[in-house]
């Protein structure tokens, strides 16, 4: 039976649904469910005999994770709130509490004058887990605008500060990444700018721009033509269960990319570190038929291929293995592995 107890900076229930805490609308249940206000008080949250010893999952809005099943374990939920601001001459910092909305963040901070983040905006998700993932969209990463990153260190059993450096960000990656379940985010510091160069090379956003009549572009101008593109390219997770983006552009050898590219001519390639290239995994699943197939409630949107959506009552099994036969399809004709981006739990 579900039941709830307040401990004083933090909550307890007993097994406790999650169906309306992921975006995928799994209906899983967790073996204990912790709501903390108080940052101070994971320590003393980790040490409670239900919780010490057992697994953990902390989890934000649940828009970047496919639960496969029941969790036998404590998922820790930060409902953390506040922003505080630190001038500098040529920058704001901005330290945010974990549990704040992303994309409430984002408005936030483009109303306030500071400019970055526009590219980054309607990204569902917290705060905290931003940089996990290194989230990223329309030529625009997060890991840019981290100043710094505080959590709780389990392998230390410390509060600590770790620096952009420290957490070791690239493509859909960091050190959180690396190592799932060592630190627990309880706030990120974010350095921006009042004024820097806009990104406007990704494709879509020029000619979003140009549709808007705008000829000197703004960064709230950036902001509304990355709205207008998201809204019409990827399904609204209140409307259709989805994790938005659920499979990474894959990253291959220079040889690799160029065979490909020379047989597949419209295939999308970029550039990328060390002499490799990023192909387009929207291109890949959409060449290989599964843009808008499915199994039952399973299947792929028919607006974006990147899209795993669940159209009704798909169960957390249900989804992973479509996800899995659209892995191995685009394997097959391709020789290209893809990899999600969701964290499968």
């Amino acid at each position: 039976m579900n039941q709830t107890v307040d401990m004083g900076g933090f909550s307890l229930s007993s097994d406790a649904p999650l169906g309306a805490r992921n975006t995928l609308r799994v209906n899983a249940r967790a073996k204990l469910l912790a709501e903390v206000n108080d940052p101070t008080k994971l320590p003393e949250l980790l040490a409670y005999p239900a919780v010490q010893g057992g697994k953990v999952l902390v989890l934000g809005e649940g828009s970047n994770v496919l639960m496969a099943g029941d969790f036998d374990g404590t998922v820790i939920v930060m409902a953390t709130r506040g922003v505080e601001t630190i001038e500098r001459e040529d920058r704001v910092l901005l330290r945010v509490a974990a549990g704040e909305r992303w994309d409430d963040f984002v408005r936030w901070s483009l109303g306030q004058g500071f400019a970055g983040l526009e590219n980054l905006i309607l990204i569902p998700g917290t705060v905290g887990a931003a940089p996990i993932q290194n989230i990223g969209a329309y030529g625009v990463e997060v890991a840019e605008f981290v100043d710094s990153v505080e959590a709780w260190d389990t392998h230390a059993n410390a509060f600590v500060i770790l620096d952009r450096a420290a957490c070791a960000f690239s493509y859909r990656h960091s050190s959180f990444k690396q190592q799932a379940g060592r630190w627990i985010i309880t706030a990120v510091t974010f350095a921006l700018p009042r004024e820097r160069p806009l990104s406007l090379d990704y494709a879509g956003i020029g000619d979003e721009l140009e549709k808007m009549g705008v000829t000197k572009a703004a960064p709230f101008h950036v902001a509304e033509a990355v709205v207008r593109l998201r809204s019409r390219k990827l399904p609204d997770p209140a409307v259709i269960g989805n994790a938005g983006s659920f499979f990474k552009n894959p990253i291959v050898g220079a040889t690799q990319a160029d065979a490909l590219a020379l047989a597949h001519p419209g295939l999308p390639v970029w550039p990328h570190v060390g002499g490799t290239a990023k192909l387009s995994a929207a291109w890949l699943i959409e060449s290989a038929g599964f843009k808008g197939q499915r199994d039952g409630d399973a299947g792929i949107s028919n607006r974006h291929a990147l899209v795993l959506v669940n159209y009704g009552k798909a169960t957390g099994p249900e989804l992973l293995a479509f996800a899995r036969k659209v892995m191995a399809g685009v394997e097959a004709r391709f020789g290209v592995r893809l990899e999600p981006e969701p964290l499968v739990v």
